[in-house]
């Protein structure tokens, strides 16, 4: 069990323990402090406090977990940009010079151990048909022919669909524009060159 649903836990059982000891407490107090004036008023003020306590406690532990985990996502998704820009970057590189060496081919390699700790497996597939491109028109001559270029701008722009979507796919889903509308722009933006 996670630290946070422990202290919830432990929080939710010191309340009902507070609950029902204050209410035999209370029973208790009402018939001996008959004699004292304002003894029961002061009696519930102090099980009123400590019971605001307790719930306030437990709403900022609540309240402290959310934003860690909100914390962490932000952490992820700025990795997953950051892999992602990355290799998109290191692929420019690559058609760019035309002629490409063993580190060249090591890095992209390098990119590809990145994206298995990040990448949703919808572009960890995409990528393995990226690679199979690469590998059957690139990576055999090392050299970038005008018919390559197509081909890797072709499978990158698949490859980007996937990315999109496992980046902000759910700021997609919420507009009004279909997901097949978006591919079809991204796959039109990529045969313009």
């Amino acid at each position: 069990m996670n630290q946070a649903v422990k202290n919830n836990l432990l929080m939710m059982l010191l309340s009902i323990i507070l609950f029902v000891g204050g209410y035999f407490f209370l029973r208790l107090a009402y018939h001996m402090s008959d004699k004292m004036p304002f003894t029961q008023e002061i009696i519930l003020i102090i099980l009123g406090t400590l019971a605001t306590i307790l719930i306030t406690a437990m709403l900022l532990n609540k309240q402290t977990s959310v934003e860690l985990e909100k914390e962490q996502s932000v952490k992820f998704i700025e990795l997953k940009t950051e892999t992602y820009r990355d290799l998109i970057d290191r692929i420019e590189s690559i058609v760019l010079h035309r002629d490409i060496t063993q580190d060249e081919l090591t890095q992209l390699q390098f990119h590809t151990h990145r994206l298995a700790i990040v990448a949703s497996p919808a572009v960890l597939e995409e990528y393995h048909n990226f690679l199979k491109v690469f590998h059957q028109k690139v990576a055999q001559d090392k050299h970038v022919s005008d018919d390559d270029e197509d081909l890797l701008t072709e499978a990158l722009a698949k490859l980007t669909v996937y990315i999109r979507k496992d980046l902000i796919g759910e700021l997609d889903e919420q507009s009004d524009i279909s997901p097949s509308k978006i591919r079809k722009q991204i796959m039109a933006n990529a045969a313009e060159h």
